[in-house]
């Protein structure tokens, strides 16, 4: 417990950080043009987005839990500005925070695995996919909990293989290229 609240600690000193400002605005620029270019809706409550997850699971990464979650939050309603996708729900919101917190939690200047993004991936999933994320949908659509979840377990079950391996391989080429020194000064 004390190394997650550690990690908030020193991800809200890089809110106050210029490096941090500037990239996370990066991120965002290319977060709004992935959205709009490889989120694909496959049904009216189900939708796909091939890259669109990038930013802002390297925001986490890079700077911590809480300018991840802070990230996510914000990235959700610009997203939603630009390119509306369904109904505007503050549930959803809110699943973009607690995914850019988990993936803070589990990245943040920690020792890159697969292993260790594919257990990230797995609690987002189950917590803000399976749960949070059918729960708010009986709240837009009527639906039964039972009746939106498995169409939703069935494309996260599929996505996350490809989700886990390209952010590790791009994570692994972040760190090839000498970003993690510009980003930390080490």
């Amino acid at each position: 417990m004390r190394k997650i609240l550690k990690s908030f600690k020193d991800s809200s000193k890089e809110l106050k950080s210029v490096k941090c400002i500037t990239i996370t605005a990066m991120f965002g620029a290319i977060s709004i043009v992935l959205n709009s270019f490889t989120t694909v809706m496959v049904t009216k409550f189900l939708k796909i987005g091939f890259f669109s997850f990038l930013p802002s699971r390297l925001v986490s990464f890079l700077f911590g839990p809480l300018v991840g979650g802070l990230f996510g939050a914000a990235m959700d309603i610009l997203n939603f500005i630009v390119k509306p996708t369904g109904t505007f729900h503050p549930g959803f919101t809110f699943n973009a925070l607690i995914s850019g917190i988990i993936y803070g939690i589990f990245l943040y200047k920690k020792p890159v695995s697969i292993t260790r993004i594919l257990a990230a991936n797995i609690v987002q999933m189950i917590i803000v996919s399976f749960i949070l994320g059918s729960y708010w949908l009986t709240h837009l659509t009527g639906m039964t909990f039972l009746q939106l979840l498995p169409p939703r377990a069935l494309k996260e079950l599929i996505m996350l293989p490809f989700e886990t391996f390209l952010f590790f391989l791009i994570i692994k080429g972040v760190e090839a290229s000498g970003v993690l020194k510009l980003v930390y000064g080490k």
